[in-house]
């Protein structure tokens, strides 16, 4: 059967703009679907809108640090206004990069919310399109629970556009996204409020992380409340009173949910054409990122597996490869590094100390914890934690921690030792870059004792 197209696109965030264009590059005929801006979340309100702002809370801490050095700092005062204006105008300059990147590849962009009709066919505003194979990535969306007063709160969406400043701010959950802008209105200069109703943040981190940050955010002024709830939020004249199911209140400007993400699989016409859906709507894939329907592909969030942006668009590299190149391509899930832009940063590869010790016979841990050279003139009682994880048996380095200044750049280059195979005895064989936070991971020589 002829077909319009090679490749039918829906979502032109991350993941689904590498796919239309080097699918295009290949000689595909690919046409790629989107009803908001180009980029998708990280690019719009996800890891660069965020990472300014974090840029931007950083100069208060800074503002502050700089006497020690002999700086003497005037009044300071931000204006939201026109750190908003500067962010959307660098985000308007990087859609723009998107566009011409779709179109300099020979893809066709197509405007308007796609539906699928049939394995082959997409209906965009009316009109319907066929297509030999269809990629779904509309990647995923912020959860809100049911709670009373849920219509007064925002999410990560809106949080970068908030008319005023918000004096008191009270963020619920505790995941990467709620701590992060915890440190971000907090070094902003709001006075800021966590609610979380588990017993410690970031779920899933190595458990010396999540102890150190929590500290680190408390003595940053955070009013981090963990193993609390919300009951209901109510509106007043000029701000919310949010009661607790502990019978406390709370009086704040702005409450923002952060209780995580879910794919956002609604109204694609999925169910029509017999697409399997998990438990939280996320669509199931093969090793190929095929579906239940063998013509329609999906990958990055909208799969529930990693959600991260470097994960979407390498999925997508290998996808291509697979329709339309020799197949040879493939991605490991090992050894993905990440990091929090919390303040101080976090920066994580490998596995945490529980996950080695339930696959490997025997670790051994390395930790220190340490004030930066950098604080011992500037004031600040912020410290680094730094930590490896070592499967014994064959020597190999596991899993590797930081919180501190800069961890996800540090974090970045052990994570290529890290996936090469690199041992402990590399790691101690390596000179370190004196004097550098980094060069702790290279002279760790003491393990803990059990």
């Amino acid at each position: 059967m002829e077909y319009q197209y090679d490749l039918f696109v829906i979502g032109a965030g991350s993941g689904g703009v590498r796919a239309a264009r080097f699918a295009a590059q290949a000689g595909a005929k690919v046409a790629i679907a989107e009803t908001k801006d180009l980029g998708g979340t990280c690019v719009n309100v996800g890891c660069i809108p965020k990472k300014l702002y974090s840029y931007a809370a950083q100069f208060n801490e800074s503002f502050s640090e700089a006497a020690g050095f002999g700086w003497s700092v005037g009044e300071t005062r931000l204006d939201w206004d026109l750190l908003k204006r500067n962010r959307a105008q660098e985000i308007s300059r990087l859609n723009g990069i998107y566009d011409n990147l779709i179109k300099s590849s020979g893809a066709e962009l197509i405007r308007g919310w796609a539906t699928l009709l049939d394995d082959h066919t997409v209906e965009v505003e009316g009109k319907q399109y066929t297509a030999k194979y269809i990629l779904v990535v509309p990647g995923g969306w912020p959860m809100v629970p049911d709670v009373p007063g849920k219509e007064h709160v925002i999410t990560s969406n809106e949080v970068f556009d908030l008319p005023q400043f918000p004096k008191r701010f009270l963020i619920v959950g505790g995941g990467y996204i709620a701590c992060e802008f915890a440190s971000i209105f907090n070094g902003l200069g709001a006075k800021v409020t966590q609610i979380y109703r588990g017993e410690q943040v970031l779920r899933g981190f190595d458990s010396d992380i999540r102890q150190h940050i929590t500290d680190e955010m408390l003595k940053s002024g955070i009013d981090l409340r963990v193993q609390s709830d919300i009951a209901s939020i109510e509106k007043k004249a000029d701000h919310y009173l949010v009661h607790l199911k502990n019978n406390d209140t709370v009086e704040v400007d702005v409450v923002m949910y952060a209780t995580g993400r879910i794919p956002r699989t609604e109204g694609l016409g999925l169910d029509k054409i017999g697409v399997t859906l998990g438990k939280e709507g996320e669509i199931k894939v093969d090793e190929n990122y095929r579906t239940s329907v063998p013509s329609v592909f999906a990958l990055g969030d909208v799969t529930d597996r990693v959600q991260l942006t470097p994960v979407a668009t390498g999925e997508a590299m290998v996808l291509v490869d697979y329709l339309f190149g020799k197949g040879e391509r493939k991605l490991s899930y090992d050894f993905i590094p990440t990091a929090v832009f919390t303040h101080p940063n976090i920066g994580t590869v490998g596995f945490t100390e529980d996950e080695a010790r339930e696959r490997f016979d025997e670790v051994v841990i390395y930790r220190t914890d340490f004030r930066p050279l950098k604080h011992t003139l500037s004031g600040s009682s912020a410290r680094t934690m730094m930590k490896l994880v070592v499967d014994k048996a064959s020597d190999r380095v596991v899993g590797l921690h930081m919180v501190g200044d800069e961890a996800g750049e540090i974090t970045q280059g052990f994570a290529v030792a890290m996936k090469a195979g690199a041992t402990k005895a590399i790691f101690d064989s390596t000179i370190g870059i004196h004097p550098t936070a980094a060069e702790e991971f290279v002279t760790m020589r003491q393990p803990l004792s059990e």
